[in-house]
């Protein structure tokens, strides 16, 4: 082969290589989206909007998902200390697949004057699908607490999902792909039906070389 023709070989595979890349990788596409909390506090309701970002890295047979706020959504009456508050939410997976994943995140690593929107650490949780195809992930409700006091925050635009993303479910114990062929198992009853088996061969046996015998003297004496 030329150098020539050699060199657009190695060009084509190369190309077809990288095609096949391209395929193999998950589909994913992500969004920001506003999502606009209304929030029941211990001194009221409040409300706020804060930009949403959702994450998934694959890990093993399912995806670490973050979520990110942009904005703060609450606020307290009183300083929050450092490590006062401890947030978590739920994202909610639709399409092929249905689940809504628990997320949380870190105490907040500075104290929050009074009166100023709480900053929400990256929430992360584990999500594991079971079904395969095209799926959604979308802000739920968040849970604030501080102070021995618990503040729910519910979206109240129905925000369009922040995440769409091609999943595969994880194989499910005996399925095609991991059962194992195993021998019968036989009881007591089979036992004993295999056992009167054997002595029918052994009587017959015996009866054969008592005819055989039989017909040996008979042959002697004539």
């Amino acid at each position: 082969m030329s150098d020539r023709k050699r060199s657009t070989a190695l060009a084509l595979a190369s190309a077809l290589a990288g095609t096949a890349v391209l395929l193999a990788a998950p589909a994913a596409h992500a969004d920001v989206v506003d999502v606009a909390y209304d929030c029941k506090t211990p001194i009221g309701d409040k409300s706020a909007v804060s930009p949403i970002d959702i994450k998934a890295v694959k890990e093993g047979d399912g995806y670490k998902l973050t979520m990110s706020f942009q904005k703060g959504v609450s606020s307290s009456p009183v300083e929050l200390g450092k490590g006062a508050m401890s947030p978590s939410a739920v994202v909610l997976v639709r399409g092929a697949d249905t689940a809504s994943v628990p997320v949380s995140g870190a105490s907040n690593p500075e104290a929050v004057p009074a009166n100023t929107p709480i900053k929400i650490t990256d929430l992360s949780g584990t999500y594991t699908p079971k079904k395969s195809g095209k799926v959604t992930f979308t802000a739920g409700v968040l849970t604030i607490k501080a102070l021995g006091t618990t503040t729910t925050c519910t979206p109240g635009n129905s925000p369009r999902p922040s995440l769409e993303l091609d999943v595969t479910g994880a194989a499910s114990p005996g399925g095609s792909g991991g059962a194992q062929d195993t021998l019968p198992q036989t009881g007591p009853t089979d036992s004993a039906l295999a056992l009167g088996t054997l002595g029918a061969t052994v009587l017959l046996t015996g009866a054969a070389g008592v005819l055989w015998l039989t017909r040996r003297g008979q042959r002697a004496r004539s």
